[in-house]
């Protein structure tokens, strides 16, 4: 699928039916560098070794000669690892004939298609693939079999701050946590990094300590002010309509024009019993308890109020 975009599909199908598995001395073999997995799981790799010295090494590495008796890993560093834990001297490869932008390009899709990738070693390779085959988000995502707004998301991830990206990286935050934070500045995001971390945060908390920053509402002072405005409407549905008391004739002789105007005209919000609007507050109190918020009520009804006390804990 995505060989054939770059061009090289042909050319590497052709090559694995002529070329020979041959056997290469370890010691002469390096990591590509646009490998995008910049974190080897050291259990998994010392498991497949174990599979390998069972069973043998059943698929061949795939390299390419950059100077002569040296070579670069195209596809299978995962074997090659597993390969020099098991101190072999050779391993089984195919030896393919490539550029250096081939070759990268390669690399970047053979893992992109078969590894798991973090969020960020995938931004970071369909960046790469971009720049070496000078392609636009729409082509690249088109060849990958992608909606161009999956992989402009990921991309939007390397605007990250570096310390921000290698969380990602090393599972220490998740890819949402850093989504949360796009819309900070360095500092910003350097000190939230830090409390995400130290207080184990989940996401939720975490955007709403980026809306606070920003100046915006919570998810619960949302949901509080969501709940106010669906009481209040309620409330006023529930009071007789004005209209329907009117004769008939009044009715009748109201232009056609002016009631058209009335219906476009939204809604007023009225909460003229102090009962509704007490229940309308219990109501949000309810909703903001539900969406996770620690809130401690009190009530007290006095001769001329209803006195509500609320307390919300800042962290």
């Amino acid at each position: 699928m995505a060989f054939s975009l770059f061009g090289l599909g042909k050319h590497q199908a052709a090559s694995e039916t002529k070329n020979q598995v041959v056997e290469i001395p370890v010691a002469a073999i390096v990591p590509n560098q646009y490998q995008p997995r910049k974190v080897f799981d050291q259990t998994e790799i010392q498991e497949l070794a174990q599979t390998i010295s069972e069973h043998g090494l059943l698929q061949p590495i795939v390299v390419r000669e950059f100077r002569p008796g040296e070579y670069e890993i195209i596809a299978g560093e995962r074997r090659f690892r597993a390969v020099k834990l098991l101190e072999w001297e050779k391993i089984p490869a195919i030896v393919e004939k490539m550029s250096d932008a081939e070759s990268a390009s390669l690399a970047l899709i053979e893992n992109l298609q078969r590894a798991q990738l973090s969020p960020v070693e995938e931004a970071q390779a369909y960046k790469q693939l971009m720049e070496f085959n000078n392609l636009t988000q729409a082509a690249l995502a088109k060849g990958m079999g992608k909606s161009q707004s999956f992989v402009a998301n990921k991309l939007r991830l390397l605007k990250l701050i570096k310390p921000v990206q290698n969380a990602i990286l090393d599972g220490r935050i998740t890819e949402r946590h850093g989504r949360a934070l796009l819309g900070l500045d360095e500092d910003q995001q350097r000190t939230l990094l830090m409390e995400i971390v130290n207080q184990h945060w989940n996401v939720r908390e975490t955007e709403d300590a980026v809306a606070r920053l920003l100046g915006k509402p919570t998810s619960a002072e949302k949901a509080a002010q969501q709940a106010l405005e669906q009481a209040a409407e309620a409330s006023d549905a529930a009071e007789p309509a004005q209209a329907s008391s009117e004769p008939a004739k009044q009715t009748a002789k109201t232009p056609a024009k002016k009631t058209r105007a009335k219906k476009k005209q939204p809604k007023s919000i009225k909460v003229n019993d102090p009962r509704i609007a007490v229940n309308t507050i219990k109501h949000s109190i309810k909703l903001v308890k539900d969406s996770g918020v620690a809130a401690k009520v009190s009530e007290k009804d006095t001769e001329d109020s209803y006195e509500i006390t609320i307390r919300i804990p800042k962290h």
